[in-house]
């Protein structure tokens, strides 16, 4: 992993190239939506930077954006799980790559529970989805 833009968007060395990678199935609050935008930044560049990853794919490889679109695997652990069970994202399920949709529902669930991150203080006050439209330049 050579750059952790934000909680779930990294750029990645594949192939002796750098490839900017979206996590599939979660979204992290934006880095302006403070404080979680950052701490979901923070703990994933603690997690993943300078490390090697392997990327698994799902049915769509790529966003509209240009970007890979992976599961990011380190040491057996799934970080798009991990980032979900430690309260730093919402699951974010877009067909057909739902392959691990359904262990995702169940960290959040389990987040929720146990008061992991945002859910401490009864969630997030608006959605990523929606703090982007809100903010979205015109």
């Amino acid at each position: 992993m050579v750059k952790v833009y934000d909680g779930d968007t990294v750029t990645v060395l594949l192939g002796g190239r750098r490839e900017r990678v979206r996590l599939i199935g979660i979204d992290c609050p934006e880095l302006r939506q403070r404080p979680w935008g950052k701490r979901a930044r923070d703990f994933l560049r603690r997690l993943v930077l300078h490390r090697t990853v392997r990327l698994e794919l799902d049915v769509d490889p790529w966003d509209r954006y240009g970007r890979l679109l992976a599961y990011v695997w380190l040491d057996g652990e799934l970080v798009n799980e991990t980032l979900v069970r430690e309260g730093l994202c919402l699951i974010y399920t877009v067909p057909p790559n739902v392959k691990h949709a359904e262990r995702f529902r169940e960290a959040q669930r389990w987040a929720r529970e146990h008061g992991r991150g945002f859910w401490a203080e009864g969630g997030l006050s608006e959605t990523p989805y929606q703090w982007r439209r809100r903010h979205r330049r015109h």
